[in-house]
């Protein structure tokens, strides 16, 4: 009898353990290519043996960019279909278009330096999607502007940091060179912000 409690016992657990997004069967698509540079070798001939071309700072970096750079433009797609104040759906359309060009940057980089990025926002970000799509009208508007602002801080702070702090050349020029821009939005939807509020 014993034997058979523990058996199910295990059973349960097992169970329990899978439902919660146990290994294997994590959706955060972010910590998943976080988990899987973290695994690579960083070795001198690292590319040429399968490895990441970057110490695992920089292909942190890479990830949390390419994450951000991914929510900006699936939020603001969202915007376009949503919004109703026209200045929101103009920054919006201004989103799509600046970040899916520096999102392609940044796969173009990380597929030449084998850094393993992100295929969908991450979890986070997914709820802030649902949050978003339950809104609408007014309300969209300003939670949208509310995320743009948060995000924008978030990002500015990323890409300075790593203007400063990384160590690849190419990425640290990435970063450098995205800046002004990431700069710019963030001014422009704190402009915005004080319309909506």
């Amino acid at each position: 009898m014993k034997k058979v409690c523990s058996i199910a016992m295990l059973a349960l657990a097992a169970l329990a353990f899978q439902s919660c997004g146990g290994a294997g069967s994590n959706n955060d698509s972010a910590a998943n290519a976080d988990s899987a540079n973290y695994t690579k070798d960083t070795s001198s001939n690292a590319v040429e043996t399968g490895g990441i071309a970057v110490v695992n700072d920089d292909a942190e970096f890479a990830v949390s960019a390419a994450n951000a750079g991914m929510a900006e433009v699936e939020l603001s797609k969202l915007a376009l279909t949503k919004a109703t104040n026209a200045k929101v759906k103009e920054f919006a359309d201004m989103m799509v278009k600046d970040h899916t060009g520096v999102n392609e940057k940044l796969m173009a980089l990380a597929k030449a330096k084998n850094i393993t990025l992100p295929t969908t926002v991450g979890a986070d970000e997914q709820k802030t999607m649902a949050d978003l799509q339950a809104k609408s009208g007014a309300d969209f508007d300003k939670a949208y502007v509310d995320v743009m602002v948060k995000d924008h801080k978030k990002a500015v702070d990323l890409f300075e940091g790593g203007s400063k702090d990384l160590k690849d050349a190419d990425l640290k020029s990435f970063a450098t060179q995205s800046l002004p821009a990431l700069k710019s939005h963030l001014q422009a939807i704190e402009t915005i912000e004080k319309g909506v509020k």
